[in-house]
């Protein structure tokens, strides 16, 4: 840890405050906290988690960088798939977490040039600090647009349109699990002043039912499974009566992500581009993250009645979406702008990179048409 940027003096004083108040918390709660309450509180408790906070979290001065920042040709080419499904639809984009507002402006401006603007563009998202960066970013870049855009704290009883999310269900809080014979949950408590793991036999029977779904052959073997991630699929098909739902984030099905070799699990932190394996270290001001059993996912929706569309990497899914024909339009001789994109595309569809680690998952309820997104290397088989 000693590598690590320093934070500043007032970073630095928020994460000792978010640390007592998580400190408390657990003295609250018989001096344990399951790790998914942990993680809660370090992301969003108002005003001192991280995604709730004020630091700077995306591009080369935050933590990270995702797709739309790194090029608007990632947006113009899910439009082109938000354009084919939404005209089937009361016409209205449904976004969360919608970060610094990148990905929304580019959504709305590629859609305007494709001539199917949304009749609405709502974002729900939670942090106070985030959304006005993202009206920040949407005043400058698609400022004639702004009357149809609005913030939602809550979902509308119905959905009529399509729903995305880009590396939304990795910021959701996981279980944390431990399968010593038979699995425990991991929680929280604090030992000589500082925060340590206790593993606790599982109550919740849902968790419970949902770990006796997975066999580790090793002892000690840890990972997470999300309530939360289940719990956000059904919610959004509960309120779905016609639409799509379109989610990209880094994950595996099942069989992958609970291989023998990963038995320490996903979780992981991000904190200024570096990667950190101690979830305690800095409270506040390191991003918190565990990758996505699409498995999870998948059954999820299909349990709550939607239809799977499709499942493949996001390099296939762009690349059938038109990738490189938004790259090739674009002047290869203007060296200054085609090669910056023409990286980015390189980050995004690389195996070694975003390309096959990054999936794509859809469902629909009662919208007629095949996905251009997925017409080749669907991989739902594997689900």
């Amino acid at each position: 840890m000693s590598t690590l940027p320093s934070p500043s003096a007032d970073a630095l004083a928020a994460s000792q405050a978010l640390s007592r108040h998580i400190a408390d918390q657990i003295a609250a709660h018989d001096g344990w906290l399951p790790f998914s309450r942990y993680m809660e509180l370090a992301l969003y408790a108002p005003g001192l988690g991280y995604y709730a906070g004020g630091s700077r979290k995306f591009g080369a001065a935050g933590d990270f960088v995702t797709a739309p920042e790194l090029t608007p040709l990632f947006a113009h080419t899910v439009a082109r798939q938000l354009a084919e499904l939404l005209p089937h639809t009361a016409g209205i984009v449904y976004e969360f977490g919608a970060g610094t507002g990148v990905l929304a402006a580019d959504l709305l401006a590629a859609l305007d040039a494709l001539g199917v603007p949304p009749a609405r563009y709502c974002i729900v998202d939670l942090s106070p600090e985030l959304i006005e960066r993202q009206r920040q970013t949407l005043a400058e870049r698609v400022p004639h647009w702004l009357d149809r855009i609005e913030w939602l704290t809550e979902l509308p009883a119905e959905l009529d349109g399509v729903v995305i999310g880009n590396e939304v269900l990795d910021a959701m809080p996981c279980e944390l699990l431990r399968w010593d014979g038979a699995p425990l949950q991991r929680g929280v408590t604090v030992r000589d002043g500082a925060f340590a793991w206790e593993d606790r036999p599982i109550a919740d029977a849902a968790l419970q039912s949902l770990a006796d779904t997975v066999f580790p052959s090793l002892p000690g073997y840890t990972s997470e499974i999300s309530l939360a991630n289940r719990g956000f699929i059904t919610l959004l098909a509960e309120r779905l009566v016609r639409g799509a739902i379109l989610l990209i984030d880094y994950g595996f099905p099942r069989a992958e992500y609970y291989h023998p070799q990963r038995h320490m699990g996903t979780l992981i932190g991000h904190y200024r581009h570096h990667t950190v394996d101690d979830p305690f270290y800095l409270p506040g001001l390191m991003d918190l993250t565990c990758h996505v059993d699409f498995t999870l996912i998948a059954e999820a929706g299909l349990d709550a009645g939607l239809d799977l569309i499709g499942y493949t990497t996001q390099a296939q899914f762009l690349i059938n979406a038109g990738l490189t024909a938004e790259l090739a339009a674009l002047d290869i001789d203007d060296h200054a702008t085609y090669l910056p994109m023409a990286n980015a595309v390189q980050k995004l569809t690389n195996p070694a990179e975003m390309g096959e680690l990054f999936k794509v998952i859809g469902f629909g309820r009662n919208v007629p048409i095949d996905w251009i997104g997925f017409t080749q290397g669907d991989r739902c088989h594997t689900l």
